[in-house]
């Protein structure tokens, strides 16, 4: 199933595009959405616990990923 996650876009609930999942950090009791980004022509990193509280759904047909998260966190 992880495996599926990676190269899925991401975005948050008003719809704005938060990065395509680009690894998957596993840090104990939670696994982490590691995003990447261009912000400027800069390429960046981008953060998210995949945990409930911040994954709204998983698309896997639609190869998208909803959380509850915004770009200035």
């Amino acid at each position: 199933y992880w495996v599926d996650l990676l190269g899925l876009d991401v975005f948050n609930r008003e719809g704005a595009a938060m990065g395509r999942v680009k690894d998957l950090l596993q840090t104990g009791p939670q696994t982490v959405l590691v995003l990447e980004y261009e912000e400027e022509g800069k390429p960046l990193e981008r953060m998210i616990p995949f945990v409930s509280a911040y994954v709204d759904a998983v698309d896997l047909p639609g190869r998208r990923i909803t959380v509850d998260w915004q770009a200035d966190y």
